[in-house]
């Protein structure tokens, strides 16, 4: 006997998980029935008034009834309407007149169903920019706290913490700038009948071309877009939701790339993202601290990736004018790699907003292999103490105390002995006060502070000064 707590009902059927679990309340009603059906009915009211002031015979009372009505959806009437035309753009048509007879007439006249379904509303990029304000403070912070740098995952060369998160900003920086330029690019389909040729507007207006023109003009810019695309087929051309896609898809890898990071880092206990006094790490092994949050964004990012194939597929398969294979896909890919993209950027932000640094660990890591790195400013010393006439002997007990310290590094497990070796040798007596200031890390990480500095105040900052307003919202996650 299966129990429920309240209306078991939406139990009872799939739910996604993008919504029913991830997704911001924002981004989810705007993909939302009321959202995208209020939508239409504003799209046709913009086609009223345009047409009204161009001269058709329409009325104020059929425009002020359409107004009051934008929002008083019957779904359930909608849903049968569907059900017996199979069409769901005819379906709202008779449900929007249903409410609205004086204006019946009168709605959506014209046009065709791509009318509604393909102009669209801009995105703005608030979570991205939260998200690189929070790191480039993070950067700032750390600016010249030194850390090892890794290749292949091995290591290498100093850097500092910050820098290797101005490496993460770089990304996201141009994710930012690749959004901001696929916004601008995007226009409104506009108004332009079943196959693009405007011909049932050039009717309605006897022949009227510049009429077609400013009708065209007129509800482009009610809809709050500057330029409509000048040629179409039934649709905007697919392309446009390629564009759209890759530009998710790019950023969904930038923070696949920026959690993985985090998640060795974590594992290397050099930074760990938040953990809640209450959250538990593993189920069976209490004491772990997993880097669940990364690991989501890491898992969605791979989702979003991978979406993209649909629009691709989709634009390639599209028929002379228009076929409908595009419909049942766009459905589920659209509102999927936006849903997904955001609450990858809302995790993202959470994370930044509480990444834990653990200098100690870091320092006690760069000791463990800075006496390797260091082999060659030892060398240099050496030859400044005595000569370059002593540079092959030095350079000769330097590597083969790096062999030997390697072997007990790897074969015993013990510490890291070269600087001892290097102290017990009579022959390095000369350098030996120097030792400290040839082992300082600051000494090994070039100009990654002052990269940080001007990185920060030439192409971070300048690219959140339109977002300022916006900064000061934090995230919460529902675990």
């Amino acid at each position: 006997m299966l129990l429920f707590f309240g209306s078991g009902e939406e139990f009872m059927k799939y739910r996604s998980p993008l919504v029913s679990r991830y997704a911001s309340k924002e981004m989810a009603f705007n993909f939302s029935d009321m959202k995208k059906f209020t939508t239409w009915r504003r799209l046709w009211l913009y086609l009223a008034k345009a047409e009204k002031e161009l001269g058709l015979p329409i009325t104020d009372a059929q425009v002020s009834e359409m107004e009051s009505h934008l929002e008083d959806i019957d779904f359930i009437m909608a849903a049968d309407e569907e059900r017996k035309l199979r069409h769901d753009v005819m379906a709202h048509v008779h449900t929007f007149a249903h409410c609205c007879p004086t204006a019946a007439p009168i709605i959506h006249l014209g046009a065709t169903s791509c009318y509604v379904g393909d102009n669209t509303v801009r995105p703005k990029y608030y979570r991205l920019a939260r998200v690189i304000d929070r790191l480039a403070n993070f950067a700032e912070k750390y600016a010249d706290l030194p850390t090892l740098g890794f290749t292949h995952y091995q290591p290498a060369q100093l850097t500092t913490v910050g820098k290797r998160a101005c490496l993460w900003l770089q990304d996201l920086v141009m994710d930012m700038r690749n959004l901001q330029r696929a916004r601008e690019d995007l226009r409104f389909r506009g108004v332009k009948g079943t196959t693009g040729t405007q011909a049932s507007f050039l009717q309605l207006f006897q022949g009227d071309h510049e009429k077609v023109e400013e009708l065209d003009r007129k509800v482009t810019e009610m809809a709050g877009f500057k330029k409509s695309y000048l040629v179409t087929g039934q649709t905007y051309s697919r392309k446009v939701d390629i564009d759209s896609l890759c530009v998710l898809a790019s950023l969904a890898a930038t923070v696949h790339k920026i959690c993985t990071d985090i998640r060795l880092l974590a594992n290397l206990k050099e930074i760990e993202e938040p953990f809640e006094k209450e959250q538990i790490g593993s189920s069976a092994m209490p004491y772990k601290r997993n880097p669940m949050r990364a690991e989501r964004c890491c898992s969605l990012a791979r989702h979003l990736m991978a979406l993209v194939s649909d629009p691709l597929q989709t634009a390639a398969v599209q028929w002379l004018e228009r076929t409908l294979d595009d419909s049942a896909n766009r459905r589920i890919s659209l509102p999927e790699s936006f849903l997904t993209a955001d609450i990858i950027l809302s995790t993202l932000q959470n994370i930044t907003e509480g990444l834990v640094v653990y200098p100690k660990v870091i320092e006690r890591h760069i000791r463990h292999e800075l006496p390797f790195m260091a082999t060659e400013n030892i060398i240099m010393a050496m030859v400044k103490a005595g000569g370059n006439r002593q540079h092959s002997r030095c350079r000769k007990e330097t590597l083969m105390f790096n062999t030997d310290s390697a072997a007990v590094v790897k074969q015993e497990g013990g510490d890291n002995d070269l600087l001892a070796r290097v102290q017990a040798d009579p022959y390095f007596a000369p350098i030996i006060g120097q030792l400290d200031s040839i082992l300082d890390p600051k000494t090994f990480i070039g100009r990654a502070p002052q990269q940080v500095t001007r990185f920060l105040s030439e192409e971070v900052r300048p690219v959140l000064e339109p977002y300022k307003s916006k900064m000061d919202v934090k995230i919460e996650l529902e675990l």
